[in-house]
């Protein structure tokens, strides 16, 4: 029997409303404002308010320290400044926020951003979906489903080039949903949007692609990161997931911790859930930490990234993590709460290359992933929070295109 987990141990936080599924929110390797000479030459021309120079960037830089001590700089003198020295925290902001308060430091563009753009006329991405809707390839195609896709990924590429002059690190760019079960599709959708990409002279490096963790997103994964395209796995809720898109040799792997949390509240059977719970930890923590001593214990380069972050208790129990999506009223708590010299000393590593070494794994979690292990060891949580993820994302594509449809031909076509 399954162990009945609505009344759940009080490690549990409480749980504020869940997080967008496509703020942005893709991290980077904190790369230096030397990036910012990485300049498109279009044809369309940009606002002159889209580009954050580096000297109205008055927030510090948050970026992941390779310092492994929990001793902290004496000058540090917030929660925000000795947490980021752990981990990189990435705001989960999207464009209509204080950019002044919490730069983004890397962004992802989704058809969620695509629709919040399309409903605030005056934002600055607004002519980068209005040039993708005029634009004269596109234009040219007969058939009505055919052009409103070529819409789609110009419209994509256009914002994502746009927040790629506003962010110092990688622009993830959605991956359509629709073929999460179609290798060869994912793989041609991802070499379309790279052309479109280099089109307007975005460099490779500065792009990840995030792809749904089927075991197709995953083999599509593989083949992209061999031509030497990143990618960017995310609906990952189980370690099996986890250790086959590391295995894929992935850039990026997104666990959303809070989802997962929500999940065992309200249901049981999941038998990792149910073991993290019987030693006390909060399952989606749990996940976090396997996953991350996985990857660096067997030498595999994938980043871990975590979502759904709900609050400070949380972020301090991931702390060396690779990188930390934070939402705005987490950050603004944390920059709030000032921190004196003995107090900076309690912030703790709970995460690192050096004590991954230490981890012990089961013989079973060793294997070399395939279709068949995979799905058999993904439990309920698990394949109902990836289909739930994948109805999402695939909803809000048909609303873009719906949108697109609805407002094509603009008024100057």
């Amino acid at each position: 029997m399954g162990v009945a987990l609505q009344s759940l141990p009080s490690f549990l936080p409480y749980t504020p409303s869940e997080l967008s599924l496509s703020s942005p929110s893709l991290p980077s390797p904190a790369p230096p404002l030397s990036l910012f000479p990485y300049r498109r030459s279009s044809a369309r021309s940009t606002p002159p308010d889209l580009v954050i120079s580096a000297s109205r960037r008055s927030s510090p830089r948050l970026c992941a320290s390779t310092n492994f001590s929990s001793s902290l700089d004496s000058g540090l003198s917030t929660e925000l400044d000795a947490v980021s020295n752990f981990s990189e925290i990435v705001p989960d902001t999207v464009i209509f926020d204080d950019f002044e308060r919490f730069p983004p430091t890397a962004a992802t563009v989704s058809s969620s951003l695509l629709l919040g753009i399309s409903g605030l006329p005056d934002t600055i991405f607004k002519s980068a979906i209005d040039t993708a809707l005029a634009d004269s390839e596109c234009v040219a195609v007969a058939d009505p489903a055919v052009r409103l896709s070529c819409f789609f990924n110009k419209a994509l590429v256009n914002v994502g080039a746009d927040l790629a002059e506003l962010v110092p690190g990688r622009v993830s760019t959605e991956v359509d949903a629709r073929l999460a079960y179609d290798t060869r599709g994912i793989i041609r959708k991802v070499h379309d949007l790279m052309k479109l990409y280099n089109d307007v002279n975005v460099p490779s490096e500065r792009l990840l692609f995030k792809i749904p963790s089927t075991w197709q997103g995953i083999e599509a994964s593989r083949a992209l990161e061999l031509e030497g395209i990143q990618t960017h796995l995310t609906f990952i809720y189980s370690f099996a997931q986890a250790a086959a898109a590391a295995q894929a040799g992935a850039s990026v792997i997104q666990i959303f911790v809070g989802r997962i949390r929500d999940w065992a509240r309200n249901h049981y059977g999941d038998p990792e859930i149910e073991a993290a719970v019987r030693r006390g930890d909060d399952p989606g923590l749990a996940l976090v930490t396997k996953s991350y001593n996985y990857i660096h214990k067997y030498g595999h380069k994938s980043r871990l990234m975590v979502a759904a972050v709900r609050n400070k208790q949380d972020l301090f129990s991931l702390l060396g993590v690779d990188y930390i999506i934070a939402p705005l009223k987490v950050l603004q708590s944390l920059k709030e709460s000032i921190t004196s010299p003995d107090e900076k000393y309690a912030f703790v590593r709970r995460l690192s290359p050096q004590s991954a070494v230490a981890y012990d794994f089961k013989e079973e979690e060793l294997v070399k992933w395939d279709q068949r292990s995979l799905a058999s060891a993904m439990g309920p949580a698990a394949v109902e929070l990836l289909a739930a993820g994948l109805d999402g994302y695939v909803n809000q594509a048909k609303r873009v295109e719906e949108f697109f449809g609805k407002v094509w031909p603009p008024p100057n076509v």
